[in-house]
């Protein structure tokens, strides 16, 4: 699990909308009867789904769109924090604005390695430890692992990168009875899931999801901008009886979306 490099590094990452295709999107403006910052809104999403403007590509600043569209900052700034909001851009604070990729998912029903998700879709995971320690179980965590008040847990904080943009915090308690090895195991690099899947393989789990507000930890780790929400999935993993994991994972809300699929057998 190797430290990320720094997001839009180099190359295409770094290309901005050319001027030429600046013009194209006041071409684009529709004269149809609609708010501004809404007419703003659809000429951007038609460059995007037209392929003009690519994912990563660097979006003109407020200043520019401004002076392009003829438009108010203020227009501007909405369109803009609407289209980061509905998942068609990423605001990162001090570095700009870019075109989003279409939005990742993950599973709602099911456990999968965040690395082998990222994998399947082509793209380049990294991931970076920030804590890997043991703790003493206060009274939320006991009662959450089904352990004693005082017993000792592994806990373990890991950023998720998927080419290099920061996509999930995963906070979570582990149960060293179940996995003695485990911070050992993660320092070396091994990923949590396979590690904890080989040592106590999965026989149930439970899934919770709520929509939070980020803390500035998280808005910072994420990359998020001032107002940008999460999801928050709270997931418990059995091994027979015994509860093996407690996890919070955290994502970005502008860059992921969840998915299930059941099928009924009545």
């Amino acid at each position: 699990m190797s430290e990320p490099t720094p997001l839009f590094h180099s190359g295409a990452a770094q290309q901005g909308v050319s001027q030429q295709t600046l013009s194209e999107l006041a071409a684009a403006m529709s004269d149809t009867p609609a708010p501004i910052y809404q007419r703003v809104k659809q000429a951007i999403v038609s460059q995007i789904r037209a392929g003009v403007w690519k994912p990563h590509q660097r979006v003109p600043s407020e200043s520019e769109l401004t002076n392009e569209l003829g438009v108010s900052r203020m227009t501007i700034n909405r369109a803009l924090r609407e289209l980061t909001s509905e998942g068609f851009l990423i605001r990162m604070q001090g570095v700009g604005t870019f075109v989003a990729e279409a939005k990742a998912y993950t599973p709602m029903l099911e456990v999968h390695n965040i690395a082998d998700e990222i994998a399947a879709r082509g793209h380049q995971h990294d991931s970076k430890i920030l804590l890997c320690e043991a703790r003493l179980a206060d009274a939320a965590q006991a009662q959450q692992m089904d352990v004693a008040l005082g017993q000792i847990l592994f806990y373990s904080q890991i950023v998720h990168y998927e080419n290099h943009v920061p996509v999930q915090i995963e906070e979570r308690f582990v149960n060293p009875e179940m996995a003695p090895d485990y911070l050992e195991e993660v320092l070396n690099k091994q990923s949590p899931y396979t590690y904890l899947m080989t040592i106590a393989p999965l026989t149930a789990g439970e899934h919770r999801v709520e929509a939070v507000s980020a803390s500035d930890e998280q808005r910072e780790l994420l990359q998020l901008s001032e107002h940008e929400p999460c999801l928050l999935i709270h997931r418990r993993t059995w091994s027979g009886s015994r509860v093996v994991t407690s996890a919070r994972l955290i994502y970005a809300g502008s860059r992921y979306q969840l998915f299930g699929r059941f099928t009924s057998h009545g």
